[in-house]
């Protein structure tokens, strides 16, 4: 990766700075829902012109949420035998954790190494 195109005052500082938002909206989708949806969009209309460092962490971000929605699907609907709680404990584990090795790997200006694997991506 070229380092000049990760460091300084370019204009991907910009889309960095988009990236960490759709992050932070993630993180308040625990409360209100449509935040994650919201970012969701904005990550598939980012990703075709970011740099490829940054495209990382949009599809990250577009395959949390996907992965997410469906593990909150199966959870509510196994709720109804308990076993949904568990499930709904574990997609919050490991939505807070995709969450925060993003924007670490965000704020150190990586790319996120296996922006698809299930579990988090490194």
């Amino acid at each position: 990766m070229n380092e000049q195109q990760v460091d300084g005052g370019t204009p991907q500082d910009g889309d960095r700075m988009l990236a960490t938002v759709i992050y932070v909206l993630y993180a308040v989708g625990f409360i209100t829902g449509i935040t994650a949806l919201i970012g969701v969009i904005l990550a598939y209309v980012q990703r075709r012109e970011a740099p490829a460092w940054l495209q990382s962490h949009y599809t990250y971000q577009i395959y949390t949420f996907w992965i997410g929605l469906a593990a909150i699907l199966v959870g509510s609907l196994l709720s109804a035998i308990l076993v949904g709680f568990l499930v709904l404990l574990a997609w919050f584990i490991w939505t807070v954790a995709r969450i925060v090795i993003g924007l670490s790997q965000l704020h150190r200006r990586r790319p996120i190494p296996n922006p698809t694997a299930l579990l988090t991506g490194l």
